[in-house]
């Protein structure tokens, strides 16, 4: 079947190991056991984060640093690191690292996994931990002189936040270079520019014409959407906020991740019946994603907008009249319920069914001009083939998923590898190419596209013939839930961007303790640095387009 891996199909497979094997190895670095719903855990000391986590990515396998969740507890400060395997993540490892809470300093895991150099950051920004031996242990998301970590638990929020203006000094003062004689010059991109996709602003070191180093500087948009979606219930009042994260076109896939969640969080099945609707809606999603994410990138590139741009966003419309039909909304969906979908299919169904037909046979030959104007395009090819590089280990280490991994030659996604919804039942197959360049990254969009469009059409297929006397779209969920308290789990989807995570700790109310958000767009971000190094101005404008971020997601 198309789901297979390729290695799987040769007789190969990734080794598993059980969890009193995990902690035979790592020893007398665990101090205690838990057991989240997704994966065991394992307690450990501050000062050993570096030395387990090497253990569990060299010695098991564990190559893959999803998230990194924080959190101040009662009595204790809590990093928690979610492990997973690139080749199988089903696999899945918490590493627990308690902390006094008197002095909250953990060992960083840096130079394990480059992914946890922003996690970590961000930790210490919005919860106060500290990690000894970062490299660059500094606030991410809120400038430097904030007062007060905003999901500590003695947070005033009441206090006023007062940025002097030496905050604003010009950063350009003597032309910024190191000395007389350097050729060193500092050089601002953005926030406000429209090749940044929003506010993002990239603090840019150049050496002549080539760009010496590149920091992201993020935070413009920042929400504290964790805070939001811990303050809300589990059943109504959180499922409205993921469409605000990418809220450019991926809403359901957003939805999907919180839903996915919560439902396994509270033991609930979805009927399969709803289960084929997300899968056609979350899929009509990402073409709607993926046509946005093309036109912007060849906006980028060689800025045509009335043609290449504009073409684009004709097929994103037709996706998003469908998902409007369906949802009632064209950006902010709400569409999930936990359990299944607020409502069925709109009626008549026969006209929904043909619209959507309609669509996935324009669609082929809306992908043949794209394949004209843009990855045929030689001016496009010049400044993309061979720029932007990413090595395939390089984009592991860093955490990055989706079409950004996929582009590196990292065969993976939760669609096949951690199945869910309907996907398993059907017949697609997973986007890869090996260029490891900004080209690449496009034309796995571009590719993904055509599958996305053989998964609605099957979706279609099954819906037409389903018994009328069948078709239940919820399950029967209580009023109010309340997990356990001191549940915990981990769980991901495959979002238009990459893998789109959702932490969640029950605390025995009707709201999350702590909830977690794994941006795919955050993690991805993190790479450009190592796209850009070396490479000129117009070839990072060229990566940071290739990486498709958006910068609600990025902040939260």
């Amino acid at each position: 079947m198309s789901l297979e891996r390729p290695e799987a199909s040769e007789g190969a497979s990734v080794e598993r190991h059980s969890a009193d094997e995990l902690a035979d190895l790592l020893g007398d670095l665990v101090i205690g056991r838990e057991e989240h719903i997704n994966a065991p855990g394992y307690v450990i000391r501050p000062d050993s984060v570096q030395e387990t986590l090497s253990l569990l990515k060299s010695e098991a396998g564990f190559d893959h640093l999803s998230c990194v969740t924080a959190e101040e507890r009662a009595d204790r400060y809590e990093s928690i690191y979610h492990l997973k395997k690139f080749d199988d993540p089903t696999q899945e490892v918490s590493v627990v690292v308690p902390t006094a809470k008197d002095e909250p300093v953990s060992q960083t895991a840096e130079p394990v996994f480059r992914t946890a150099d922003w996690h970590e950051r961000e930790a210490y920004d919005l919860v106060g931990i500290e990690y000894e031996g970062h490299p660059d242990m500094r606030r991410i998301l809120l400038p430097e002189t904030w007062q007060g970590h905003p999901l500590a638990k003695d947070y005033d929020q009441e206090r006023p936040q007062v940025v002097p203006l030496r905050e604003h000094a010009n950063p350009l003062q003597e032309d910024h270079k190191d000395d007389q004689d350097s050729e060193t010059m500092y050089l601002n991109i953005g926030p406000h520019h429209p090749a940044t996709h929003g506010v993002l602003h990239l603090k840019a070191t150049l050496d002549g014409e080539q760009v010496a180093d590149v920091d992201p500087d993020i935070g413009y948009l920042h929400r504290c959407e964790e805070q939001m979606c811990q303050q809300g219930t589990y059943r109504y009042q959180i499922m409205p906020y993921p469409d605000r994260w990418d809220y450019i076109s991926a809403g359901l896939l957003n939805e999907w991740a919180y839903a996915r969640a919560a439902e396994d969080l509270a033991d609930i099945e979805v009927p399969e019946y709803a289960q084929v609707i997300r899968t056609m809606g979350a899929e009509l999603c990402r073409i709607a994603a993926h046509m946005l994410a093309v036109g912007t990138f060849a906006l980028d590139v060689y800025g045509d907008f009335t043609a290449i741009f504009m073409y684009a966003i004709r097929e994103r419309e037709k996706a998003q009249n469908i998902l409007e039909d369906l949802t009632g909304q064209r950006l902010m969906f709400n569409y999930f319920r936990l359990g299944g979908v607020v409502w069925d299919l709109p009626e008549p169904r026969e006209e929904f069914f043909d619209n959507t037909r309609d669509f996935l046979e324009e669609l082929p030959a809306a992908l043949e001009e794209f394949h004209d104007l843009i990855s045929g395009n030689e001016i496009l090819q010049s400044r993309t083939i061979g720029t932007g590089v990413l090595p395939p280990e390089v984009a592991k280490n860093y955490g990055a998923t989706g079409p950004v991994l996929r582009g590196s030659g990292v065969d993976y996604d939760l669609r096949r590898d951690d199945p869910y919804g309907y996907y398993e039942n059907l017949d697609w197959d997973v986007v890869v190419e090996d260029g490891c360049d900004n080209y690449s990254r496009l034309l796995v969009r571009m590719l993904e596209v055509e599958e996305s469009a053989k998964i609605i059409e099957q979706c279609i297929d099954i819906l037409e013939d389903w018994p009328e006397d069948e078709r239940n779209i919820q399950a029967n969920v209580p009023r109010t839930l309340r997990p356990d308290d001191d549940t915990e789990i981990y769980r991901a989807v495959e979002g238009a961007k990459g893998e789109l995570g959702i932490y969640i700790r029950a605390d025995g109310t009707e709201k999350p303790g702590r909830f977690k958000i794994r941006s795919p767009c955050f993690s991805n971000l993190q790479t450009l640095p190592e796209m850009s190094n070396g490479e000129y101005v117009p070839d990072m404008i060229a990566s940071l387009g290739s990486l498709d971020i958006v910068l609600g997601e990025v902040d939260r």
